[in-house]
């Protein structure tokens, strides 16, 4: 039954990940290529529209998974399954906060934590990268592709505006105005 599919997979997403959304998207992409639930296009798609709307990143990825697998049943299975594991943590965190502040192995297990989420995140942004850029894979006419082109420049500003310290909603909005004037200029 795909709803009960839907709710296990993204219950193991959500209890085996740690670090935010950005560390489950190597998971998300893995588990639903995985079971043909949508091509990576739409996913890379749905990432950045992820990115402008409301709400935590992985909530709405799964809320999207669940909706264009299982319809509305399937959106409410799939989120419940990616929130429950964080909210059972977070009930336990709070009622032994003390013992856990002080705790080498829980201090220990985050710092041994830090750097997979790291290589986690690193990852999706490889990964989300090659769907951008290379859509049909690596090659030479990659470089002559205008789509190429408007996704760097596009990038570039926005990796310096970041770094300027720009607010990320005019980030966003900035973005998504070149993208759609790159998009009419060049024919996408």
């Amino acid at each position: 039954m795909i709803y009960l599919e839907l709710f296990l997979t993204f219950l193991k997403i959500g209890a085996f990940t740690f670090g935010g959304g950005y560390a489950m998207l190597p998971l998300i992409q893995a588990e639903v290529s995985a079971r043909g639930w949508m091509p990576d296009a739409d996913i890379v798609n749905f990432i950045a529209v992820s990115e402008s709307t409301p709400g935590p990143f992985a909530v709405n990825m799964s809320t999207y998974v669940g909706m264009t697998a299982g319809g509305f049943p399937g959106a409410v299975c799939a989120t419940l399954g990616v929130v429950l594991p964080s909210f059972v943590i977070i009930l336990i965190v709070a009622k032994c906060f003390d013992k856990f502040r002080s705790s080498r192995i829980v201090s220990g297990c985050m710092s041994g934590l830090k750097p997979a989420v790291i290589g986690l995140i690193a990852c999706a942004v490889l990964s989300v990268a090659k769907t951008v850029f290379f859509p049909d894979g690596f090659a030479a006419f990659s470089f002559t592709n205008a789509a190429f082109y408007a996704s760097a420049v596009i990038f570039a500003v926005m990796t310096v505006l970041a770094f300027k310290k720009v607010h990320p909603i005019i980030i966003i909005c900035i973005s998504a105005a070149a993208g759609i004037v790159f998009g009419y200029a060049s024919g996408l």
